[in-house]
Order: C-alpha cells, then structure tokens, then sequence
C-alpha cells in the first residue's frame, strides 16, 4: 500500500507543478525558458513542498491527538487547535510592536498547546456515553475561542484581514516565504520515533502504566508536537479542517492502529488528499482558484458525516 500511495502521490505532484493560471510546458523546461523555470523553482515547487509537508503534518497532528485522548473524531480543528493558534497570532500581533514570525510561531504554539491542555482536561471530567459527543464538544469549543478571537481582531481593527489570512491558501507561498512549514519533518521524525510509545498510550492510562510508559510525559510531547504542527501551517498557509481526522481514520478503519507500520500510510494519505484539494481548486473555476480551505473543508466534511453516522450506527 505504501509503494501504490507513493506513486499516486508523485503523479499528483507533477500534475501540482503542471497546473496553473500561467501554464508551464515540458517543452518550455527543456528549451530553457526563463519564465517556465522561474514560474516553476519560485512559485510551483516551493508551493507543492507547502502543501505535502502540510498534508503530513496535520494528518500526524490527527493521529497523535486521537491516540492521546482515545477517540477516533478528534483532531486540531475538532479539539480547538485551529482556533486557538489563529487567537496566538492575532495576540501577537496587537501585543507586539513588529511581530516577528518566530513570536508568531510561539504564541500561537503557547495558545494551542494551552487550549488542547484544557480540551483533554474537560472531557476527562465528563462522562460520555456516545464518543461523537466528544468531537461534538470539541466543535463547540473551538467555536468559543473562534469568537473570542474575532472579537479581539474586531476591537483591533483587523477582522477583514484576519479572515483572509487565516483562510487555509495556497496560492500566495513563493520562494522565502514558507520554509517555516519545514519544521514539520523533525517532528514527522520524532514521531516516528516514538511510534510504538504512542501506540501504547492510545490503549489508556491503566494500560500504559502497566507496560511501564510514562503518560503524563508521552502525553505531553505529543501536544507539544501537535502545537508545533499546527503553529507552523496556520501562520504559512491558514487553517485547513478535517484533515487529521479524515486520513487516519481511513487508515485505521483499513490497517488498525499500530502507528509503527501505518505512520507512513497516514502521512502519504495526509499528502495525497491536500495534493487532490488543491488541484480541483484550482481546476474547479480555472483560472482562477478557490482556496483549500473550502476544498478541504467541503470534502472532509463529508467524510467526517459519514464516518459518524458510521460510529453512531
């Protein structure tokens, strides 16, 4: 599966790089057009880097969260990690004369990291009968500190741009201004690592502790990994839903959950679908492009419908 993955996310990275509202053409790389490469090394490949490192990024983020908290419907924008690095940046901004990407990213860690924190602490003091409920909760949540963050741009005189940043896009990363997304292949890494740790942690506190594995700690540096995540791809392309839930469940639902064997499969997944998403915005109303946020939002939101129609039945 992870050979067949791989080869249909390398077509679709080709397709990435060939479409466009300026087109490039084989022909025009091999005759060494000016234009053609420089389209391609300063707008489409720093773009398609974006958008696989985001893909893998967040679908992690999905599945490192569901192990935590022990429910298949959790994930940064269903738990309030979305909401809560858009409401670190904006801080951020209003509370710093020039705020430099690297307090953004710090901030908008802090707030995530914080929020998640509050998030694990509030469904463990209540008992659920149904586990959709979780997630249902979590929507609830976020949509909380949604509002408070727009009432904070709105008092500072930001909203309209807020809401065109922070909208999951694509179409503005060129050369220089997205290599922050790169800090998600050492956590990729660290979380491969700790693979097996983290598969032991989503069978329960009990369980860990009698196999000798640290919870509070393991717990801790996985929403330090997750707040790392989605700080990064917030501040570099804006908030894209549904992907860290979609993709690992799909995984799981097809190969189980030990994250040693099905974290490649997860993190190709993750790639493949924002690669899809991206594609038909830009197909959809060629030339011009819808953003990802609405792609992703559209099309992982029907998933998640089924998948909890699904765990309700």
């Amino acid at each position: 599966m992870t050979l067949r993955l791989t080869i249909v996310v390398s077509l679709l990275c080709v397709v990435s790089l060939m479409v466009g509202s300026q087109p490039i053409s084989w022909q025009g790389l091999l005759d060494g057009s000016q234009t053609a490469w420089l389209t391609l090394t300063a707008s489409r490949l720093p773009r398609l880097i974006a958008i696989a490192l985001t893909g893998i990024g967040l679908s992690i983020s999905g599945i490192i969260l569901q192990h935590i908290v022990n429910n298949r419907f959790v994930e940064p924008a269903t738990s309030g990690g979305l909401d809560a690095a858009k409401l670190g940046i904006l801080v951020s901004l209003t509370t710093l004369s020039s705020a430099s990407t690297a307090s953004k990213v710090l901030f908008a860690m802090s707030f995530c990291l914080v929020t998640s924190l509050i998030f694990i602490i509030i469904i463990r003091r209540i008992e659920f009968r149904n586990t959709v409920l979780i997630p249902v909760l979590g929507i609830m949540y976020g949509s909380v500190l949604s509002s408070i963050a727009e009432f904070y741009a709105y008092q500072n005189n930001i909203l309209q741009s807020m809401q065109g940043w922070l909208l999951g896009d694509f179409s503005k990363i060129i050369q220089g201004h997205y290599e922050l997304i790169y800090l998600i292949i050492p956590i990729v890494i660290l979380t491969y690592i700790y693979a097996h740790r983290f598969t032991v942690l989503g069978m329960g506190q009990d369980v860990s502790a009698s196999l000798g594995l640290n919870y509070a700690w393991m717990s801790a540096l996985g929403l330090i990994l997750v707040s790392i995540t989605v700080a990064t791809s917030v501040i570099t392309v804006g908030a894209i839903p549904f992907v860290g839930l979609v993709i690992p469940n799909l995984v799981v639902l097809k190969y189980g959950e030990n994250l040693s064997r099905t974290l490649p499969i997860v993190a190709l997944g993750g790639a493949c679908l924002l690669l899809i998403c991206d594609i038909l915005g830009r197909l959809i109303l060629y030339p011009y492009e819808i953003p990802i946020g609405l792609t992703a939002g559209g099309i992982g939101g029907l998933i998640f419908l089924v998948l909890i129609l699904k765990g309700i039945r």
